[in-house]
């Protein structure tokens, strides 16, 4: 006997529905973050379970009462729905977590490469005993050479 029904035993089902509006973003924006870092269908596969039940329990709710159909405002009861609850609080956070995170690499990387070109690198900037400032500058192996 759950909530005072013995035959709503499907309201269970509501749980995750729930909980998945305060904790739902957070959690796509971690999936999304490590589809970004990882390649491969594990981390997509996870992408797409993790808010199966909690959309496809409201959605049910929402499409089913078939009679509620004929209703003029039943429509934009679902693309409210579709809006909220599918694109707001669950694909919204992963693009922004997958997107954010693939920025954030790019311009690392670009970062990286940016220092090997003229720039000074962390090998000139390193104090010690071979690279300190009595020893003269850092030369590369064909510095310093002289062809005969």
């Amino acid at each position: 006997m759950m909530f005072g029904f013995s035959d709503e035993w499907w309201a269970v089902l509501f749980v995750p529905v729930v909980l998945w509006v305060p904790f739902g973003p957070f959690v796509m924006a971690g999936t999304g973050v490590w589809c970004a870092r990882r390649p491969g269908w594990w981390p997509r596969l996870w992408s797409v379970l993790l808010p199966l039940v909690p959309v496809a329990v409201s959605a049910t709710v929402i499409i089913l009462p078939m009679d509620s159909w004929d209703e003029p405002t039943h429509g934009e009861d679902v693309l409210g729905y579709v809006l909220v609850y599918v694109l707001g609080v669950t694909v919204l956070p992963w693009v922004l977590g997958y997107g954010i995170t693939r920025v954030v690499r790019v311009v690392r990387a670009r970062r990286g490469r940016g220092r090997g070109r003229g720039a000074a690198s962390d090998l000139d900037m390193d104090p010690s005993p071979d690279h300190g400032p009595d020893r003269g500058p850092v030369r590369g192996p064909d510095q310093g050479r002289t062809e005969s």
